[in-house]
């Protein structure tokens, strides 16, 4: 089970919430979740239950435009256009602050999926001498020219109808192309090979709201934060970094991105960045076929560098 708990958020307008799970019995460590786009913390549950069984404390919060953190379903795929990745990225620090405050000096990880993998690159780039290691899962390497493209269209729909609107056009754009490989029995069948998972993904009203030209803004703004060389080169060469990816996922080109991630890492002088392509598995391995050899295989990270 988890404590639910909430926060100001950096927005001075929304309030934020996070889940905290612990163990029934001796702590050896922190795991922080950072989830993806159209989604929400609590469906990590049965992960952080997985960590909570072997001794780590796991929390997450569920971000502005998100889960429980919006005003109204109306919110849901929001942000402002204007400072969105940096109160995002308060609200990660504030969780931080918190659960650290409550754990003392134990080792802490911190972990991002797809959009949450992107803000946590640029998150350990400014603090990760502060972390005993990152996880990033389902990520990719964008050009700048196309995060560019992304940002100006979203901001010049933006300037005719406003931040909240939800275009179809930059949708069809930004995702259309990850589903031409599949099925094509939903719109969302490049996510999990499990069907199941794509079913229960649909019927949650939480799940799948389209971004609106903030939420695409922000969406984009992150991902050319995280690609810059200096984001890269700003990662300390001694933070512990496990890459995890399917390598039929689109986000990650299909796993090319992910290995030119690994290489740029590799090449900025970092010491200990290690990868696991999971063979067949889409973009959500912890809801594909591969979920309980992702779960071992992380938690081998994990112990590896407690």
């Amino acid at each position: 089970m988890y404590t639910e708990i909430t926060y100001p958020s950096a927005d001075k307008k929304t309030t934020v919430h996070a889940y905290i799970w612990r163990p029934n019995g001796a702590i050896r460590g922190v795991v922080q979740i950072i989830h993806g786009m159209a989604e929400y913390a609590l469906r990590y549950a049965p992960f952080a239950e997985y960590l909570t069984a072997r001794g780590f404390v796991v929390c997450a919060e569920d971000h502005l435009g998100h889960g429980k953190s919006v005003l109204s379903a109306k919110e849901l795929g929001y942000f402002d256009g204007g400072n969105a990745v940096k109160t995002v990225l308060a609200d990660i620090r504030a969780l931080t602050l918190a659960v650290r405050g409550e754990t003392g000096g134990l080792p802490y990880f911190i972990m991002g999926h797809s959009m949450g993998s992107f803000f946590c690159r640029e998150y350990i780039a400014q603090y990760g001498k502060e972390f005993a290691g990152a996880i990033i899962m389902g990520t990719g390497v964008q050009p700048a020219i196309v995060t560019g493209f992304g940002k100006l269209l979203a901001a010049l729909t933006a300037l005719f109808c406003g931040w909240k609107h939800r275009s179809r056009l930059i949708d069809r754009i930004a995702f259309g192309p990850y589903n031409k490989k599949y099925e094509g029995l939903t719109p969302y069948d490049w996510l999990s090979a499990d069907k199941t998972n794509v079913d229960n993904y649909i019927a949650d009203d939480l799940c799948g709201a389209t971004f609106t030209c903030g939420g695409f803004y922000t969406l984009f703004s992150i991902i050319a934060q995280s690609c810059r060389e200096a984001t890269i080169k700003s990662t300390p060469k001694d933070l512990p970094i496990y890459l995890v990816a399917g390598s039929d996922d689109p986000v990650g080109a299909y796993s090319k991105g992910v290995v030119k991630l690994y290489d740029k890492y590799n090449k900025a002088g970092l010491s200990d960045v290690q990868m696991t392509i999971y063979n067949g598995a889409r973009h959500e391995i912890l809801n594909d076929f591969c979920a309980p050899q992702v779960m071992e295989d992380i938690s081998a990270f994990l112990t590896e560098h407690i």
